[in-house]
């Protein structure tokens, strides 16, 4: 069982990629996990936001097999509290299933791709910056596993 993070479009922010690097390594300690990019589309000028979607959405379903367990980050998703996530990679990790979480381009995802989800989950009601997202997804993730070990990172 791997955990794969799937992202479209690199990281800009120098300050936001040293956070999630730092908790990346923090996670290699944890569970198997890799970070697949999918380059941002070029020439989208040219495309509307649903022929966007779609172009993003053919890459995003070639990179995950139909065997894995497909979790987007969508703002139509479930949210959770810290230890019910927790709770959640523990019943997701304990199926043998890979995993990977994605995030989506600037427009979401296409309707095929939402067709293959297994879930959505959502950080937050409020909006964050595609970038800020993924080092709360990563952080949160690392969270999940500390509880899980009964480590002293999370107070509650």
């Amino acid at each position: 069982m791997t955990t794969t993070l799937l992202f479209v479009g690199k990281t800009t922010d120098p300050h936001i990629e040293a956070l999630c690097q730092a908790y990346l390594k923090r996670l290699t300690h944890y569970l198997p996990l890799k970070v697949v990019i999918i380059p941002e589309l070029r020439n989208t000028k040219a495309l509307t936001p649903d022929q966007q979607k779609e172009a993003e959405g053919e890459l995003i379903l070639r990179a995950v097999p139909t065997t894995a367990e497909l979790i987007l980050l969508d703002e139509h998703g479930k949210e959770y509290r810290s230890m019910d996530f927790a709770q959640v990679m523990q019943k997701k990790m304990s199926s043998g299933r890979d995993i990977f979480f994605v995030i989506g381009g600037p427009y979401g995802f296409s309707s095929s791709v939402y067709d293959r989800a297994n879930s959505k989950i959502s950080l937050s009601q409020m909006t964050f910056s595609h970038q800020m997202v993924r080092l709360f997804l990563i952080e949160q993730i690392y969270r999940s596993m500390t509880i899980l070990r009964g480590e002293p990172y999370h107070h509650e």
